[in-house]
């Protein structure tokens, strides 16, 4: 009951006016790179789902690519496409099984599922950059605030985009975000899982629900209340507090660019005080 009551403070926000600005930003952060459109990889899950109508409501020229693997569950390629009719991209998307790729890789790592599973995810950020530099286009990324703050992506995989739309929404209001965009229900309210392996599961991996996650993490990054304050307005362990708050620090890395040992007066890196779109 706690959790769901600060869920509800998480979601008194306007998605009417955040579809809109995020649209409108996609469009001219796009232009502003020079670049002709965008480039997303669509999985079937709800991020994905929300980003690519974000994208298509942003800009005419958008594709997407479909990226199945042996342990891609047919429902997911399913609603991928399902999605790609409803947006009437019929002919802006290509589908790629990328198992032969991966199994020459297996020849030289080995099958440690977590290793080949982010070696999928690698090998999808690969093909996207490779259509976006024939097309000139961006890689839209598809991470929200959960994943982010927990570190639950791949480094140089699906964390491996141009910008990230959703990137300061939490998993409760990107669903609530594609309830209002229309995208369909089943796709909304499935549970999440980057499906690297048979019968992976976000949860079964983290150990607890999003509802909980985005729970504490509001709490914690929002709220900036404490372990002991957050355990007990949310009547749970404070073991699963902490455990929480240490994902979020020992992710960090994967959030940051390289870190560079500064040696000069003025390095390139958190002192380049430059804009982001330098024009």
């Amino acid at each position: 009951m706690r959790i769901q009551q600060v869920l509800e403070r998480l979601e008194r926000i306007d998605y009417s006016s955040i579809s809109e600005y995020l649209t409108l930003r996609i469009k001219d952060y796009i232009q502003n790179a020079g670049a002709k459109g965008g480039i997303l990889g669509i999985s079937g899950g709800v991020d994905s789902a929300v980003t690519a109508y974000l994208l298509s409501k942003a800009v005419d020229n958008f594709y997407f690519l479909l990226m199945p693997s042996e342990s891609t569950p047919k429902e997911d390629i399913q609603d991928s496409l399902d999605i790609i009719t409803e947006l009437s991209a019929e002919d802006k998307y290509s589908f790629i099984t990328i198992d032969p790729i991966v199994e020459k890789f297996k020849e030289s790592v080995g099958e440690d599922k977590k290793v080949i599973g982010n070696v999928k995810a690698r090998v999808r950020m690969t093909l996207l950059y490779a259509f976006a530099q024939k097309m000139n286009y961006l890689v839209i990324g598809t991470g929200d605030k959960s994943e982010l703050l927990l570190g639950y992506f791949t480094k140089y995989g699906d964390g491996g985009v141009d910008v990230l739309p959703i990137g300061d929404l939490y998993k409760t209001q990107v669903r609530g975000l594609g309830k209002f965009l229309g995208v369909p229900e089943k796709v909304v309210g499935k549970p999440s899982s980057p499906a690297l392996w048979e019968g992976q599961s976000a949860e079964g991996e983290l150990g607890f629900g999003y509802d909980l996650a985005d729970a504490v993490l509001y709490l914690m990054v929002e709220e900036m209340k404490g372990t002991e304050e957050i355990s007990a307005e949310l009547e749970i362990n404070k073991d699963l507090v902490k455990k929480i708050k240490d994902l979020v620090i020992s992710s960090q890395h994967k959030r940051l660019p390289p870190e560079i040992f500064r040696l000069s007066s003025r390095s390139i890196n958190s002192d380049w005080r430059y804009p982001r779109q330098w024009r």
